[in-house]
């Protein structure tokens, strides 16, 4: 049996599957607690179908790109199962899951989340031979320089804020399909994707494997603090009597 876990987002998924077919699973919108639901979640699937941990046998994280806490959380949690359970882990990339339910159209699939203020990241993906290959890298952009790079009818897919889909229709016409959005289906993908590259003997080592951001995750350096010296005690003015 498999585990998939999805923190790419505030949609939030983990999946057991059976050499890639899915038993269960279980799909919940976070406000980025995904540090205190992750785990109970888990175990609440896992008690609900009465599965026990030391029956899984490989485990599959979206890796991103996604949420810098997200990812963290969820690579840390596989890790962490992975490593007690000395079983493979396997990390795949979100884009990648998301692109895989459109493979089967044979048209490029372009899956697009908010990156922040008019900024959008994507990739670009196609079914080629046995596979879904990367046509184009990881990236940030913005919607105007999509749809100017748009040659031919794409598939565009993922969590595309409604305000995107909107201009995508507007400037591309019928050569934008979007398909509803629905992001249930993700850890869904990500466990059909991974058992298959799971089963071609693919894994990644425990301690190389990390999160994939597009842009550095945004970190304050903390203010230097200036150390607070005591205050002198107040001198009192002497009186006739002091000595």
């Amino acid at each position: 049996m498999e585990l998939a876990i999805d923190t790419s987002s505030n949609n939030v998924g983990i999946a057991l599957s059976e050499r890639g077919g899915i038993v269960a699973s279980f799909i919940w919108q976070t406000r980025r607690n995904h540090t205190v639901e992750l785990l109970p979640n888990l175990a609440s699937l896992l008690r609900q179908m009465g599965v026990e941990l030391g029956a899984i046998q490989g485990i599959i994280v979206a890796r991103g790109p996604g949420s810098f806490n997200g990812l963290r959380v969820g690579m840390s949690t596989a890790k962490g199962l992975a490593f007690s359970l000395s079983i493979p882990l396997l990390g795949v990339n979100t884009f990648e899951a998301e692109a895989f339910l459109f493979a089967f159209t044979g048209l490029p699939v372009r899956p697009v989340h908010r990156a922040g203020g008019d900024e959008i990241s994507t990739a670009l993906y196609r079914e080629r031979g046995n596979g879904l290959r990367r046509l184009e890298a990881e990236n940030i952009a913005t919607v105007g320089a999509l749809c100017q790079r748009t040659r031919q009818r794409t598939v565009f897919c993922g969590e595309i804020p409604s305000s995107v889909i909107a201009e995508l229709r507007q400037n591309l016409g019928n050569r934008a399909i979007i398909p509803p959005t629905d992001n249930t289906h993700r850890v869904i993908s990500l466990a059909l994707l991974g058992w298959q590259k799971l089963s071609r003997g693919e894994q990644d080592d425990l301690a190389a494997l990390q999160p994939l951001y597009i842009r550095p995750p945004h970190i304050t350096k903390p203010r230097e603090r200036v150390p607070v010296m005591p205050r002198r005690a107040k001198e009192q003015p002497k009186t006739d009597g002091d000595s």
